[in-house]
């Protein structure tokens, strides 16, 4: 049907779920939805729970647009941790007298609770990602077989049932108060910027901004539009490029190419993944901003690094302090001497390299940075008999500082090999051609064949490395802009999208997580 010259029935196609194009800040679809949703949005200024409705309302449709009908499970979440963390908070403010004083005493029923909150999230979590991976694992052990189910994975499921547990775990710890308004923690659990893919947002720092009236200072609005410009740039031109016209090829098939080609396609999924992901966090933190919410750091140069303990203070901020404060710690952390101190490291990165994926290349990853954080652990202790104020995650200067970093760059990209290779014997073949068919007479060949690649990864290595007060002084300019300006360099980035992306959308890639 049609009015207007308006295909009606296209645009409502347009608006349903659609599983071979999620919808993505990167999209049209968004946009077009985005601007209304803030035209709406800036007219509820006044009406603050009509405005966290209409949003909380956004939000859901948003994951529905990416998952279909699985946003259920944003509800059952949501839900269940915040009738939770009522039970929990009520138990601890029972009072206990002891010797005529009154104390609080932490009661056996909120490890229960804490534990039903795990078995819920937790449990969402391990049927929809590791079903197959779990049973396929038993029968191999038990020499049976596992007819693989047919079981479809939620976007986002590891990052938002991975931020409401938190929030169970800090009413348990007594280290926050609990909402006694579903609405307001359905609003934390689904707000659309970081829903699918982080950052991973605390509850002590969310929550305190809920409420707050809706203000968008000069700087907030300049600093949004900023990152949203590398956000796309970062995504949608280097991060797609590279991989669609290179990087892919060689993963997919390894064999066919010489060492040299090989070794680029490995250093370039490390690029690609840092644009990818650092490209959404920085969208995310900037859309929240135009609507008036600070979201923490989640990427800071972590090519940078001069150790693997700095690189996670640098790499996925939220999720590395998360698996710090709730697995780590919960493991028993540095408290119970060295040796279980190693361990805990060990099972943590052990853990959150599952937590990326049903695979055994990620626990192959996860592994590395474990035993490499093991080993810088022991190489600090060792320092500390000569100087006790000696800190592996310290940063060096000059030619001490260069080699630290290219060290640690090159074991960063050798785990990503991993992280990315369909298998562990596929990322076997591409070592093996790099140290026994370099070829490197094919360089020039390479480079005149993938100018367009090569081009954008060193722009895209090249633009990390430069100092950060420069990010800072172009921040400031278009901070100082007038707002047509700043319009015009959003056309300027999406128009200059849309002439270098592929025809197909190219999903983020941690939405697999």
């Amino acid at each position: 049907m049609k009015l207007f010259d308006i295909d009606w029935q296209l645009v409502l196609g347009q608006l349903c779920y659609d599983p071979k194009s999620p919808m993505i800040f990167s999209t049209g679809i968004f946009l077009f939805l985005f601007l209304g949703f803030t035209l709406v949005y800036n007219l509820l200024d006044k009406q603050t729970t009509l405005r966290l409705l209409f949003v909380t309302l956004f939000s859901y449709y948003f994951y529905y647009k990416s998952s279909g009908f699985y946003f259920f499970l944003l509800f059952v979440v949501s839900m269940s941790d915040f009738l939770i963390a009522l039970l929990i908070d009520r138990n601890n403010r029972k009072q206990v007298m002891t010797d005529g004083v009154a104390t609080v005493k932490k009661p056996f029923v909120n490890k229960l609770l804490l534990g039903l909150s795990l078995m819920v999230d937790i449990g969402i979590l391990v049927y929809f990602k590791y079903t197959n991976f779990f049973g396929s694992c038993w029968a191999s052990l038990t020499g049976g077989t596992w007819d693989m189910l047919d079981i479809f994975l939620p976007v986002g499921v590891s990052f938002f049932t991975f931020q409401s547990l938190s929030y169970t775990f800090d009413i348990y710890r007594r280290k926050l108060q609990p909402l006694h308004n579903f609405l307001d923690y359905a609003f934390f659990v689904s707000f659309f910027p970081q829903l699918v893919a982080g950052p991973i947002v605390r509850a002590k720092d969310f929550i305190p901004q809920i409420r707050k009236p809706l203000f968008v200072s000069n700087e907030m609005f300049g600093r949004a539009i900023f990152l949203i410009i590398c956000g796309l740039i970062k995504k949608a031109v280097i991060s797609d490029y590279i991989s669609v016209n290179f990087i892919d090829r060689v993963f997919d098939q390894p064999l066919l190419y010489t060492g040299v080609e090989n070794l680029f396609a490995i250093f370039g999924y490390t690029l690609q993944l840092y644009c990818d992901f650092s490209g959404y966090s920085d969208m995310a933190i900037g859309i929240a901003l135009l609507l008036g919410f600070r979201f923490p750091k989640n990427f800071d140069a972590p090519f940078k690094a001069q150790s693997i303990t700095e690189v996670w203070r640098r790499w996925h901020i939220s999720l590395s302090s998360w698996l710090k404060d709730y697995v780590y710690i919960s493991f028993g952390g540095n408290r119970h001497g060295k040796l279980r101190q190693y361990v805990n490291l060990l099972l943590t990165m052990l853990i959150g390299g599952l937590w990326h994926g049903a695979a055994f290349t990620f626990i192959l990853w996860g592994g590395f940075h474990g035993v490499c954080l093991v080993i810088e652990k022991i190489y600090m202790e060792l320092r500390r008999r000569s100087d006790s104020t000696y800190n592996i995650a310290d940063r060096s200067t000059g030619v001490k500082g260069f080699v630290r970093t290219i060290v640690t760059f090159i074991l960063f990209v050798f785990a990503f090999l991993y992280f990315r290779a369909p298998s562990i014997s596929i990322g076997n073949q591409m070592v093996s051609q790099v140290f026994t068919k370099f070829s490197p007479q094919v360089l020039p060949q390479w480079i005149a064949g993938y100018w367009g690649v090569f081009i954008l990864m060193t722009v895209g290595f090249v633009s990390h490395f430069l100092p950060s007060s420069w990010n800072d002084k172009v921040q400031g300019w278009i901070t100082r802009c007038p707002l047509v300006v700043q319009a015009l360099l959003i056309v300027a980035v999406i128009y200059l999208v849309i002439q270098i992306k592929s025809s197909d959308v190219q999903p983020f890639i941690y939405f697999q997580f």
